[in-house]
């Protein structure tokens, strides 16, 4: 690399970490899925796949909108459109739900980067001889317009002959600072994907396994609601500051420090509205959708009472008392309900 990460991270400004802050307020209101209504969350799962995928294929020039990309994955003729967008749409529709289904059994390394690029273009025809294999020869960084058409070069990327050995610096030392923990996770993960872009270690297809790559980094970091709210969709929204703010760190990797503070900001604040709309998913009027029937029970009678007892509560409802607790524990998490006493005078009331 052409800086050390570690010095790029060194002096992170004042607003920076306000929005680490936030985010991690956020994360911490945030309730993962085995406590909530495994359906509901199964549809929102489902709907969020569809989102991402139409959105990071339409980053990088596909035309596909969310609507065909559902009728594509269920099966459906879609004699519309070219071979090619069909074929990219269902290699990242499929990684990502594996992704999301099983990213605690995925372990961050380069040979999974470069599974991921064999399976983002295994049904790919035109890049059967490239997939899951760094570059061979130079690429560039193109700007895409509305209608797919490059429009101009953003920047030159590594030289092909540098690239095995700067991605295995770069793996090796994300996957080292996470393992430490010295550096908070959303700097090191940022400084990856701006590093990883610059490098562009593929012929193609760079840009989506950044984004699948984002989604399992910070699913292994603890940013649970990530298989909830599309982060793909947040950054096709906003793709001119996208590129901006990559160009503008990436711009600076040729002096001795170099800056990531321009990318920081455009991806945490991208985590920041995410964050938010996972929080927004557990109001008050979407949290009756994410409940079970039974939590819903326990909620519905805590509501209606000043306070509650565990007992109460199983014999009013006809909820067995471990289901009952449950339902408790995840309300707290929710911060809808708070504990009062302990053991036997042990009772709950809404916030």
């Amino acid at each position: 690399m052409k800086n050390h990460p570690n010095k790029r991270l060194k002096n992170i400004p004042e607003h920076i970490w306000a929005l680490i802050n936030n985010i991690d307020l956020l994360k911490g209101q945030w309730i993962g899925g085995a406590q909530l209504n495994p359906q509901a969350l199964g549809r929102l799962k489902r709907s969020t796949l569809v989102t991402s995928t139409g959105a990071s294929t339409r980053i990088e020039g596909a035309k596909l909108s969310d609507e065909d990309v559902e009728n594509l994955m269920r099966g459906l003729s879609m004699q519309k459109f070219a071979d090619r967008d069909k074929q990219e749409v269902k290699g990242y529709y499929e990684l990502l739900e594996n992704v999301f289904n099983s990213w605690k059994h995925i372990p961050f390394s380069e040979s999974t980067i470069k599974h991921f690029h064999r399976e983002l273009l295994k049904h790919v025809k035109k890049d059967e001889l490239h997939r899951g294999e760094y570059k061979k020869k130079e690429n560039k960084v193109m700007m895409i317009d509305g209608t797919g058409k490059p429009i101009g070069t953003l920047f030159d990327t590594t030289p092909a002959y540098l690239t095995p050995k700067e991605m295995q610096e770069l793996v090796e030392w994300t996957r080292d600072e996470l393992s430490l923990g010295k550096i908070h996770p959303l700097l090191i993960i940022g400084d990856f994907l701006v590093e990883f872009l610059n490098i562009h270690p593929f012929e193609d297809g760079n840009g989506r396994v950044s984004r699948i790559l984002t989604n399992l980094l910070l699913l292994r970091a603890g940013y649970a609601y990530m298989p909830y709210v599309s982060h793909e969709k947040l950054i096709e929204d906003n793709k001119a500051e996208y590129y901006v703010a990559l160009r503008k760190s990436q711009r600076t990797f040729k002096n001795e420090v170099g800056t990531i503070e321009p990318w920081l900001d455009f991806f945490l604040n991208t985590l920041l509205s995410q964050s938010k709309a996972a929080i927004d998913l557990l109001s008050k009027e979407n949290l009756e959708r994410l409940l079970s029937p039974k939590q819903l029970a326990v909620w519905e009678y805590v509501q209606k009472v000043d306070e509650a007892t565990p007992g109460a509560i199983a014999r009013t409802t006809g909820t067995a008392r471990p289901t009952v607790s449950q339902a408790l524990d995840a309300l707290m998490r929710l911060k809808k309900i708070e504990r009062i006493g302990q053991g036997r005078t042990t009772r709950y009331k809404k916030l």
